[in-house]
């Protein structure tokens, strides 16, 4: 709430002004963070009910209170399960999968 209100003083209540100035204060944060390390997170191994085909999804993150999180646990198994729906080869062909997961719910 504050960095909205900041970004509306800042931009003298433009609101387009002021989403540009938030989206551009964002990627400075994301900067700032890409050389984090994500030593943590879940790995997930499935395979189908005849046991033909598989996937091993690892999704990483910072912290450990995030790996152990349960709706970042249930988004990798959703991640796996998508895959293996989908018989994906590749990240490209993950990426580009129907997907009816719910997105992670932001905190």
């Amino acid at each position: 709430m504050m960095d909205c209100r900041k970004a509306l003083v800042e931009t003298d209540g433009d609101f387009e002004k002021a989403i540009d100035y938030l989206r551009k204060k964002g990627q400075k944060v994301a900067a700032l963070r890409s050389d984090r390390e994500t030593k943590e997170g879940v790995v997930i191994a499935k395979t189908t009910a005849d046991g033909k085909a598989g996937v091993v999804v690892l999704l990483s993150c910072e912290t450990d209170f995030v790996a152990k999180n349960e709706d970042f646990v249930k988004f990798a198994q959703s991640i796996a399960d998508l895959a293996l729906a989908n018989n994906t080869q590749t990240v490209e062909e993950l990426n580009a999968a129907p997907s009816t997961a719910p997105p992670l719910p932001t905190r």
